[in-house]
C-alpha cells in the first residue's frame, strides 16, 4: 500500500490538478507511468494522445514486462476484470493450479502484483463428528490479488480487448468501453486509497490488520483492527450518486452477520452525501469526500518523488 500511495503522491506533485477528484480519476489510469501529465485536459483526450497514439511502444514495453508469455497477459487481463480472487482468475484465464500459480510467481517477482490475503476463517464444524454441509466445505478460501500501478491494470482492463482496433487507428469502440466503464474501473483503486485515508486518520493507533474483508457470504471494502482491539468499517462509492442512509443499514446489517460491533463506520464518496446521512456524522459515523484526500499529499514535499517503470 506504501507503494500506491507515494505513486499517488508523485502523480499530484508532477502535475497539480485542480482538484482530488481529477486527481483519483487520471490517477487511475495514468498511475505509475511517471509522465507529466496537462490534467487540464479532457482524461479522453489525454489517453488518445498519449496511450493509443503511443500505442507499438507501450504494447512492447508490456510484452517485455510479461516476457511475452500468454499466461502472463491471460492471467493479467482476468485479474483486471473479474473479482481478484486467485482461482476465479485461474478459471477466466482458462489456467490450472499449475500453470496459474507458475504465472501468478512471476508476476509477483517482477512487482506487477501483489496478494491480498484473506482473513476469513478456514469452515469448520463445531462438532468434530458432524460433517459441513456440502456447500461449505466445497467453499475455498481465496486470497486476492491487487496491481500495484494503476496504469497496468487499465492496460489489461480496458487497453488488450480493443487492441485489434487500436492498432488500426479505431478507437470508437475503445472510447465507448471507457465511458461506459470509467466510474466501475476506476472504484477499486478509489478504494484502496480510502483505505490509506482511513488509516491516516487513525495513525496514532497500532493497525494490526488492514484491508478489504470478503467470504463466502459476505464483503466489506475495509476493514481496520487496532491494538486497542477498534475495529474501523467503511464502503466506498466512486459513482454519480449521493450515498444516502440505507447504505449505513446495509454496512450495519453487514456487520451483525459477522458478529462485529465498530468502533465507527465510515463511507468515501465521490459525489457526496444525503442530508439526513451528513446529520448522523459523529465519532461513530466517518464521512470522507473526494476533497478529503488531499490530506494524502498536504504531509509530503516534491522532493519524495519517485521513479515509476514504464
Amino acid at each position: 500500500m506504501p507503494k500506491l500511495l507515494n505513486q499517488f503522491r508523485s502523480f499530484y506533485f508532477r502535475n497539480y490538478p485542480d482538484d482530488m477528484e481529477i486527481q483519483i480519476d487520471y490517477f487511475a489510469v495514468f498511475g505509475g507511468v511517471g509522465w507529466d501529465i496537462d490534467t487540464s485536459k479532457p482524461i479522453a483526450f489525454l489517453i488518445e494522445e498519449l496511450i493509443l497514439q503511443n500505442f507499438n511502444t507501450l504494447e512492447e514495453k508490456i510484452e517485455q514486462l510479461t516476457l511475452g508469455e500468454s499466461e502472463n497477459k491471460r492471467l493479467l487481463r482476468a485479474l483486471a476484470v473479474g473479482d481478484r480472487r486467485i482461482f476465479s482468475a485461474f478459471n477466466r484465464a482458462g489456467l490450472n493450479n499449475a500453470n496459474g500459480g507458475s504465472a501468478l510467481n512471476y508476476l509477483q517477482e517482477k512487482g506487477l502484483v501483489q496478494i491480498e490475503y484473506s482473513r476469513e476463517e478456514p469452515a469448520k464444524s463445531l462438532n468434530s463428528n458432524k460433517k459441513l454441509k456440502r456447500e461449505i466445505a466445497r467453499h475455498r478460501v481465496s486470497h486476492k490479488v491487487l496491481f500495484t500501478q494503476p496504469f497496468v491494470r487499465f492496460w489489461f482492463y480496458f487497453i488488450v480487448p480493443h487492441a485489434k482496433e487500436i492498432r488500426e487507428g479505431k478507437f470508437d469502440d475503445f472510447f465507448k468501453d471507457f465511458e461506459t466503464r470509467q466510474n466501475s474501473y476506476t472504484s477499486l483503486v478509489f478504494e484502496e486509497l480510502s483505505e490509506i485515508l482511513l488509516n491516516y486518520h487513525i495513525r496514532d493507533s497500532q493497525i494490526l490488520s488492514s484491508g478489504s474483508y470478503w467470504d463466502a457470504k459476505i464483503e466489506i471494502d475495509i476493514l481496520t483492527i487496532t491494538d486497542d482491539e477498534s475495529i474501523y468499517v467503511a464502503e466506498c462509492k466512486w459513482t454519480n450518486h449521493i450515498v444516502n442512509k440505507s447504505e449505513l443499514h446495509k454496512l450495519e446489517e453487514k456487520c451483525e452477520k459477522l458478529d462485529i460491533k465498530p468502533t465507527q463506520i465510515a463511507f468515501f464518496s465521490k459525489r457526496g452525501f444525503s442530508k439526513e446521512l451528513m446529520m448522523n456524522q459523529s465519532k461513530e459515523l466517518a464521512l470522507y469526500s473526494a476533497s478529503d484526500f488531499d490530506a494524502l499529499v498536504k504531509s509530503t514535499s516534491k522532493e519524495e518523488l519517485i521513479e515509476e517503470f514504464i
